[in-house]
């Protein structure tokens, strides 16, 4: 795939971006009632990019009124066939406007086109697609029954109801059609609020949600901040579940505030990832997959493999192939063809992430590679290894989301003990092992406790669920469990 884009097509989206911005509510595009806005930032220089609407508890009052007019009106007359023909049909659209959405992505999150435009967009629109298929195969159960007589029983599943979906800012298009596709997929109505440091592509998708024929009120969009739209849609009484993704802090908030009307909660939430590698690791693997792990995204990612742990037969030439990796990466703009590493979502997060580095340092940490902002505009951060971590420093137990890997060694050691060491953490998202011995990577695996565990390297699949243990979550999504969750069981029993 040409990970390059026209000139022409950057055009495209910079006029889009000059448009007047409206938030989707009940098939209209509205302005936010109190006529309020903010800006959204280039990361890779701070300018402005547009103004979009501020919502407030006003717009999202509207916009779950709409959510359920759809979910008890026109929304259920549309039988599972033709709601995956209209999923396919936004893939489609996606498709067809791939470059501009790309586009948007980059200059609203700051990541690099070649990550928008061949991973992101198109990983979002598989997901559609993906979640299409399982429309037509929610269903129930007949199992036998035990009751004296004769009785027919059976389960059936239905939506949950009105959803709805707060989503992270570090892969915006997808973490939000990754929500809208299971939930449209199981015959849900849906409020979406986009992160308040990227909201364009969001805007965009709405229209292509519209061009594909969804009707008013199945999905509403309302841009604005956290403390004012996400908490009046986590505290919503006619809200029927949840489904955020982000800091664990705030997954807590959501929690409190869901409890009044108990709404069903789906929680992605933070990580602090270990990556083991054995004395037997294919270096060749190891060194791409441990610096990919970290440095991807510029470390925005919640699974990041942000603490590894080294056999001390490997553990110098696997950091010194490492840090040469981060020497030579690219730092940039996400436009700029050559960049493989953009600045970080914001100056708020650029801040975060050198006060962790700061931290570490004066607890006593090596900087191996990296350890400092880059001197030019924007918010960036360099691909930073740190050595000598203890287990007390907060860099090592606490979520950095930034491009920081804590490198410790060990000696030879018991499985158990090793696995010991990758949980003593407070989260449980995934983990990483590399080993040319099968049985050590199962066993592994059986100990850590993490929501997904890679071996010898790997992704997300779209069939796979993912989510996390302890405080990185709740619930899972991906596969049918990514569906199901957006259901409710009812069991029925019919005397013969």
């Amino acid at each position: 795939m040409n990970m390059q884009v026209t000139s022409l097509a950057i055009d495209k989206a910079r006029a889009w971006i000059a448009r007047p911005k409206r938030m989707m509510i009940d098939g209209r595009w509205v302005e936010a009632e109190n006529g309020g806005n903010f800006d959204t930032l280039d990361p890779s220089d701070g300018s402005v990019l547009c103004s979009v609407p501020r919502g407030t508890e006003a717009d999202i009052d509207r916009a779950v009124a709409a959510a359920r007019k759809a979910f008890e009106g026109p929304w259920r007359k549309i039988t599972p066939a033709q709601r995956a023909a209209m999923m396919w049909r936004l893939a489609e659209l996606m498709d067809l406007h791939r470059e501009e959405l790309a586009i948007l992505e980059t200059l609203d999150n700051g990541k690099p086109l070649r990550v928008s435009l061949g991973m992101d967009v198109p990983f979002a629109a598989e997901r559609l697609r993906y979640n299409a298929g399982w429309a037509t195969k929610i269903n129930g159960e007949t199992p036998p029954m035990s009751l004296p007589g004769e009785w027919l029983g059976y389960t059936v599943r239905e939506p949950v109801g009105v959803v709805g979906h707060i989503v992270a800012w570090n892969a915006p298009i997808a973490s939000a059609v990754g929500k809208l596709a299971p939930s449209l997929a199981a015959g849900c109505t849906m409020v979406l609020k986009p992160a308040e440091q990227t909201p364009l592509t969001a805007l965009r998708l709405g229209e292509l949600i519209e061009e594909a024929g969804f009707p008013a009120g199945v999905v509403n969009i309302v841009t604005g901040f956290g403390e004012d739209a996400g908490a009046a849609i986590a505290a919503h009484r006619d809200v029927d579940k949840i489904s955020f993704t982000g800091s664990t802090e705030v997954g807590k908030i959501i929690v409190r505030a869901a409890a009044d009307n108990l709404k069903r909660l789906t929680l992605e939430l933070g990580g602090k990832s270990p990556v083991i590698v054995m004395p037997d690791a294919d270096l060749d693997k190891a060194i791409p997959g441990v610096a990919n792990g970290i440095f991807f995204n510029s470390g925005q990612v919640c699974t990041a493999g942000s603490r590894l742990f080294a056999h001390a037969s490997v553990f110098d030439d696997l950091v010194k192939g490492v840090a040469e990796r981060a020497r030579t990466l690219k730092v940039g703009a996400g436009l700029d063809p050559a960049t493989e590493i953009g600045p970080l979502v914001s100056d708020v997060q650029q801040d975060r992430v050198a006060g962790y580095i700061r931290s570490g340092l004066s607890d006593g940490a090596e900087a191996i590679v990296g350890g400092r902002t880059v001197d030019r505009p924007g918010y960036f951060v360099e691909p930073t290894i740190l050595g000598r971590t203890r287990r007390d420093m907060a860099v090592r137990r606490e979520e950095i989301f930034g491009p920081v890997l804590c490198a410790v060694s060990f000696d030879d050691t018991t499985l158990d003990a090793l696995a010991a060491e990758a949980n003593d953490t407070s989260y449980g998202l995934a983990a990483n092992v590399f080993t040319s011995n099968l049985s050590a990577a199962h066993k592994l695996a059986s100990r850590i406790r993490a929501g997904t565990i890679k071996i010898n390297g790997g992704g997300l699949d779209q069939g796979l669920p993912a989510g996390g243990f302890k405080q990185s979550g709740w619930g899972r999504e991906y596969g049918r469990e990514g569906v199901e969750i957006y259901t409710e069981i009812k069991s029925v029993l019919v005397s013969l």
